[in-house]
């Protein structure tokens, strides 16, 4: 039986921290799916095709015993999962308040789909302080980024901030 797991995010943009975690999950899988939302309610500063581009890139040297998918998807992760047989949801986790928030999704997630296992990898202390978010800002406010996401990434982001 092939395990499948699914990580699940917007991924404007991927860090570090995903890294990490990507780098985590593909040891506790057979196939791990990294699910780019479309639709999360955010208004991303990378539109779809760019953000699934960031991260094939960022997880080319990942690829090895265990088959990493980048496929975007919309609607209920659930439902998601189900689509690509994921029996195992992974969700990293920062800090306190990350725990509150998975906390609750988790338990609304069970109610959905029972067939779906959440399974919370901690953050490397060296990527605790990382968000999407931040980075951005960082960014948009004219400071360095290099320390928290791929050349790629940083590229891109100076670029979208008319840094370049």
């Amino acid at each position: 039986m092939t395990r499948v797991g699914l990580y699940p995010g917007s991924f404007d943009p991927i860090h570090n921290g995903h890294i990490d975690i990507i780098g985590r999950a593909v040891k506790l899988v057979d196939k791990l799916v990294l699910g780019v939302a479309i639709d999360t309610g955010k208004t991303p500063m990378f539109d779809l095709d760019e953000r699934v581009a960031m991260v094939e890139e960022a997880v080319a040297p990942l690829r090895g015993a265990t088959e990493i998918v980048v496929q975007p998807y919309q609607g209920l992760t659930t439902h998601f999962a189900h689509e690509t047989g994921a029996g195992i949801m992974v969700r990293g986790l920062r800090a306190v308040t990350d725990f509150e928030f998975e906390f609750a999704l988790t338990a609304m997630n069970q109610q959905l789909d029972r067939e779906v296992e959440t399974v919370f990898l901690m953050a490397d202390p060296r990527h605790l302080a990382i968000a999407s978010r931040l980075v951005k800002e960082i960014v948009l406010l004219g400071g360095d980024v290099t320390k928290f996401v791929s050349a790629d990434v940083r590229d891109r982001l100076m670029a979208k901030a008319g840094r370049d």
